[in-house]
Order: C-alpha cells, then structure tokens, then sequence
C-alpha cells in the first residue's frame, strides 16, 4: 500500500484506527493482569504463605504486572473516550 492510500485511510476514518490502538493496549494490559493473577495461584499452591509471597520476589513481579497492566487498560480507556469525541 501506498502512504496516499493509508493517510485517506486515516482522513476518512480516524475514529477506527484510534479505536485499533486502544485494542492493541488492551489486548497486553489483560494478559499481564492473568498472568499476575496466574503467578499469585501458582506461588500459593505451591505452598508458600501470603506473607513471603508479597515481600519476596513473586510480589515485586505480580505488582509491577498488576500496574503496568492496569496503566495498559486505562490508556486504552483513554484512547477509546478520546475516539468518540472526533
């Protein structure tokens, strides 16, 4: 394809690629947050205590997933907000 052709893409439809943005954020964004959760499952059937899990080394990973995935969905809330104003 041709820029021309991809910016008339753009031109004439803005609204659906910003909204095809949004669900490239998401679909990553729910993917960390099930893996935090499947993490958090997997550590505490393996027999560790919820204390030693959330000092230790599974609850640095499972919180920084649970943020970046939280901040993944709320920037692709953004952008879909921000989609039905244009």
């Amino acid at each position: 394809m041709s820029l021309q052709v991809l910016w008339g893409l753009f031109a004439s439809h803005p609204a659906k690629l910003i909204n095809l943005l949004a669900l490239l954020f998401t679909c990553p964004g729910g993917m960390l947050l099930h893996s935090a959760r499947r993490r958090a499952a997997v550590a505490l059937s393996a027999g560790r205590s919820e204390e030693t899990m959330v000092g230790g080394w599974v609850g640095r990973v499972s919180q920084f997933y649970y943020v970046l995935g939280f901040a993944m969905l709320a920037m692709a809330l953004l952008l879909s907000w921000f989609s039905t104003w244009i």
